[in-house]
């Protein structure tokens, strides 16, 4: 037995909203044997935009039950029945949510009509319930209202059940089929060709659009995951409503996949991903030559277009850094902007300072220079090399001077200590203290895949 559902509610997930109307068709797989309908007290206003899409006033349901005053004929109405529903994610997680909060655990088998008609019904323009019933010739003189709908998705139903040569119905509601548990609008040969292995894997809207970017030791595994649960809340439901197609990258290795993850989420900037955004360098140490030819070291803001010799996520790491290099190269505290004051300059060596004019350009530019040849070799440049996508190729990510340069694959056979060499098989990447505090994590875990350079 089948119980085909339909309920009009405030609003879009369940944890905020209720329900205002509830219609349930009970079908024993080839008429609809039983009805029950109910307009709900939803105990909150219902917005004027529903009101408008579903007649449904707020006078309408004041004297209408509370959904706790009807929560157990519709629960013995849905249990033990397969339950159908037009995008059937949406209507099961209001009902599994309110029938929860009367006291009730529903849990039943699900089938999506949409994803149904996809399938039995190929190459239609759209699956929506009115474009559906359009193409079909079903009548429904009450769209947007549970009964209407329900009534519109029972013909429907039937008319998959006449037409599903292939027993797609049958497959869907085999105990191992977690088919149902997928967005209604997603393929599932877009999971199906999901592979065991590392990689990216990325969540597109209808018209495309990358909307989520997501890192996997298993892509199979990790996309279904997002999928599994019943999750009432906001986020969760127009997250899943809005995937319309998966794609993905095949990597190497997880560190492979952790670090294109962070790329991507950068280049992208996909609406769904909100940890990885807020990485970013907020200061860093900058070199300039001033109008009289000196060269100036200065802490600043990060700046997009403008390369830094080092990068820093504080004002005081900035500044800690550049205090080290006054004091060991005899640097002006002045001409680096960290004695702001009128006062004599408190450099070592008052008599001989660059900002009195006793040293020349050429004479302070030497220890500068010096400065930041020194910082840079204290900043490590190596290698991770590890397992590619296939026994022909190794995977390798480069860090130089500190800075994530890039990654790519190279030959099993392709000897990686020329740095000039290996450069020219990688792609460079933008960088940030994310994927640079990962890659020497990992080399620290695994110094056997590490390659250092001659200096």
């Amino acid at each position: 037995m089948y119980a085909i559902v339909d309920i009009e509610t405030t609003g879009g997930h369940a944890s905020a909203n209720g329900i205002t109307e509830i219609a349930i068709c009970i079908h024993d797989g080839k008429k609809v044997t039983r009805r029950f309908k109910s307009l709900v007290n939803p105990q909150r206003d219902i917005p004027v935009y529903i009101r408008a899409l579903t007649g449904i006033t707020n006078e309408m349901v004041s004297t209408a039950p509370l959904f706790e005053d009807v929560a157990h004929e519709i629960y013995h109405l849905l249990k033990g029945q397969i339950f159908v529903a037009h995008n059937v994610n949406f209507d099961y997680s209001f009902l599994r949510y309110h029938l929860h909060a009367a006291g009730y655990e529903l849990n039943a088998n699900k089938l999506c009509t949409v994803r149904l008609g996809r399938k039995i019904m190929p190459g239609l323009l759209s699956y929506s319930l009115g474009k559906l019933c359009s193409h079909l010739g079903i009548g429904n003189n009450s769209r947007h209202r549970a009964m209407g709908d329900a009534e519109a998705t029972a013909h429907l139903f039937s008319l998959y059940l006449k037409s599903d040569t292939a027993n797609h119905i049958g497959q869907a509601l085999k105990l191992n089929s977690k088919e149902q548990r997928l967005p209604a609008n997603l393929p599932k040969a877009d999971v199906d060709a999901l592979p065991n292995c590392p990689g990216v894997y990325y969540f597109h809207d209808e018209k495309g659009k990358v909307v989520y970017v997501g890192k996997a030791k298993n892509l199979k595994k990790r996309v279904c995951s997002h999928f599994t649960g019943n999750n009432a809340g906001q986020q969760r439901q127009e997250f899943l409503k809005s995937i319309h197609r998966i794609s993905h990258q095949v990597c190497g290795t997880e560190l492979i996949a952790f670090v294109l993850e962070a790329v991507e989420i950068k280049r992208l900037w996909p609406k769904y991903n909100r940890s990885l955004k807020r990485f970013e360098n907020t200061y860093g140490l900058y070199a300039y030559e001033d109008q009289r030819g000196y060269l100036r070291l200065a802490v600043d803001k990060h700046r997009k277009h403008m390369p830094s010799i080092y990068a820093c996520n504080s004002l005081l790491e900035g500044y800690s850094l550049l205090n080290k290099l006054i004091e060991t190269f005899s640097l002006c505290p002045k001409m680096c902007f960290v004695q702001k004051n009128d006062q004599p300059c408190s450099g070592n060596n008052v008599n001989a300072c660059a900002c009195e004019g006793h040293e020349t350009p050429n004479e302070y530019n030497i220890k500068v220079t010096a400065a930041i040849d020194e910082l840079k070799k204290a900043l490590p440049t190596f290698a991770i090399r590890d397992e590619g996508r296939n026994g022909e190729e190794h995977s390798c990510i480069l860090i130089e001077e500190g800075r994530f340069y890039g990654m790519g694959y190279i030959s099993h056979y392709f000897d990686a200590n020329n740095i000039q060499q290996l450069k020219n098989y990688l792609t460079p990447y933008p960088g940030n203290d994310y994927i640079k505090n990962i890659v020497t994590g990992y080399a620290s875990r695994y110094p056997e895949r590490k390659v250092s350079f001659a200096g």
